[in-house]
Order: C-alpha cells, then sequence, then structure tokens
C-alpha cells in the first residue's frame, strides 16, 4: 500500500491511467487483450526467435478489432530483427497502412543480427532518410547499464539517439534510488526525452528473477530480493506487485527536471492481472483522494 499524499497520488493516478502495457505476440494473446478498457495503449514486443513479422501481423489483428475493442498500438522494431534498408521500406509502409502513430525502436537481443543493422542507431538514422508518418518514436534506456555497453558508452549512444526519437523507455529496475539517482544524471548530461519509467506488472516472482538476471538488472535483483514479504511469495507461489517500487519513486515523480510522464508496464502476458492490479491501484488512489478531501 502507498502512503498517502493528495498531490502526488494525484499525478499517479494520471501516469497509471495513461500506462501502456507490453504484450508478447502469442497464440492466445488476443483473448487476453479483451480485459484492457478501450483505448489502451498497448506495445507489442519483437521476438529475437521468431522475427519481427509476428509483432507486424498481431499489430494488423488489434487494428481489426471493432471500434469498442480499439486499442493504441505501439509495435516495436528491433534493429537486428530487419535485414537491411529495403526490409525497413517495407515495415515502414506496413506501419502506415495500419495507420500506426508511435513505435519503439530497441537493439533488440538477437545474438546475430537477421541483416545489417546492428543497433537500434543505424535503424533510426535510416528511418530518418527514407521519411515516415510515425508521430512517435521511443528509444530503450538502461539504468543498470547494458549487458554489451558500459555506462559512457550506454549514455553516448542515448545522447546520440535523442534527435532521432521522442520518448525513452527504461529497462526494468527494481532499485527505486538507482533508478532516480541515473535518470537525474542523464539530465544533467543534456537527455531530455521524457521517460516513461518500465515497471514490472503482475508476474510469477521466480520467473521475474530469471528474466532479471538474464537481461542484466542483477544489481536492483538484490534490492527485489530484500522487499517485505517476497520470501513468503516464493513459498506460497504469489505473484510479484510493483507496489514497493511505486513507492520508493512516488516522491520524485511530480519533479520537473525528471520528466516522467508515465509507466511501461512489463506484463509478460499476465494480461488480466496486471490489469485487475492497475485498476485496484487507480481505485486506491482515488478514494485515498476523496478521504484527504474530508
Amino acid at each position: 500500500m502507498l502512503n498517502s499524499h493528495p498531490g502526488r497520488d494525484r499525478v499517479l493516478a494520471g501516469m497509471l491511467g495513461k500506462a501502456y502495457l507490453e504484450i508478447i505476440p502469442t497464440g492466445n494473446i488476443l483473448e487476453r487483450v479483451v480485459h484492457l478498457p478501450q483505448h489502451a495503449y498497448v506495445a507489442i514486443t519483437c521476438s529475437p526467435v521468431h522475427g519481427i513479422e509476428p509483432t507486424l501481423a498481431l499489430t494488423a489483428q488489434l487494428r481489426a478489432l471493432p471500434e469498442e475493442r480499439r486499442l493504441k498500438l505501439i509495435p516495436h522494431i528491433a534493429a537486428r530483427m530487419v535485414r537491411d534498408r529495403g526490409h525497413l521500406r517495407e515495415i515502414l509502409a506496413r506501419l502506415d497502412e495500419l495507420r500506426v502513430e508511435s513505435v519503439f525502436v530497441p537493439g533488440g537481443d538477437a545474438p546475430v543480427p537477421a541483416g545489417d543493422y546492428h543497433c537500434s542507431l543505424d535503424l533510426l538514422r535510416d528511418m530518418a532518410e527514407i521519411g515516415h508518418a510515425i508521430e512517435d518514436i521511443g528509444v530503450a534506456a538502461h539504468p543498470e547499464g547494458h549487458p554489451h555497453a558500459d555506462a559512457a558508452e550506454s549514455l553516448r549512444l542515448l545522447r546520440a539517439k535523442q534527435p532521432l526519437a521522442t520518448y525513452l523507455v527504461t529497462q526494468m529496475c527494481f532499485d527505486p534510488a538507482a533508478l532516480i539517482a541515473w535518470l537525474r544524471r542523464i539530465r544533467e548530461a543534456g537527455v531530455t526525452l521524457p521517460a516513461w519509467i518500465g515497471l514490472p506488472g503482475v508476474a510469477d516472482v521466480a520467473k521475474l528473477i530469471a528474466l532479471s538476471l538474464r537481461i542484466g538488472v542483477g544489481q536492483s535483483v538484490r534490492v527485489l530480493r530484500k522487499q517485505k514479504g517476497l520470501a513468503g511469495k516464493l513459498i506460497s507461489a504469489q505473484p510479484y506487485q510493483p507496489d514497493d517500487l511505486l513507492q520508493g519513486i512516488h516522491a520524485h515523480l511530480d519533479d520537473p527536471e525528471l520528466n516522467i510522464p508515465g509507466f511501461h508496464l512489463f506484463s509478460f502476458n499476465s494480461v488480466e492481472a496486471t490489469e485487475r492490479w492497475r485498476q485496484a491501484t487507480l481505485r486506491r488512489l482515488e478514494t485515498a483522494g476523496e478521504v484527504a478531501h474530508v
């Protein structure tokens, strides 16, 4: 449960209200997105194994939903999954046909690139040269560093991407102090892109820890393991919820220098559970605000 503060609670409620949820293209994901409200923001990942086609296919399927189930779509275009400039032109043309207004461009986790693009910066430059109608372009940022780049190189790349993007999304980080300190450092270094905070959704604790170690956020996993009641959740198979992480960053969300517009929720396809948590948190914040005005 969050410690209540009326002004910050309103800010947090606004951010959670427009949070967007990341999903993975799988065979049953269409059945799961029915739990999302109309016009919810949904990001669609790009698999290092299956490539970009499932991402584009799911984007098309979601775009074809009836108006009462219509969602706002943000497909991932992982650079290492794009073969060459011609392939990029095809992708941009398909996104234009689907009226996609926002994309997220990570480097991607594929150990071997599918073609010419080894990093997202190269792809972003070619996107700009080719031209497109996409209004918003997001890039990845790594508060705990990237497994294949040190802090200085990560910052250099982020600054180079800034003119080609409109927002950044942070990788999962369970250490609120480290997250806020990193955000202050990049602001001091001249990175001004709005920062959508990557927030784990409701997930199996053991799976979450294993995934976090794989993607290089082992330092903050140590913080996660120290969180109150986590051992009990592991034993009882209770899922993780990001309440402690939200509590840790709660006091900083309204800091204009940090420029945090909202959250990117990593659902791991636990769409219903994550959306249930989000709605319950919004109701608690609303109730707390009503009590504060009595």
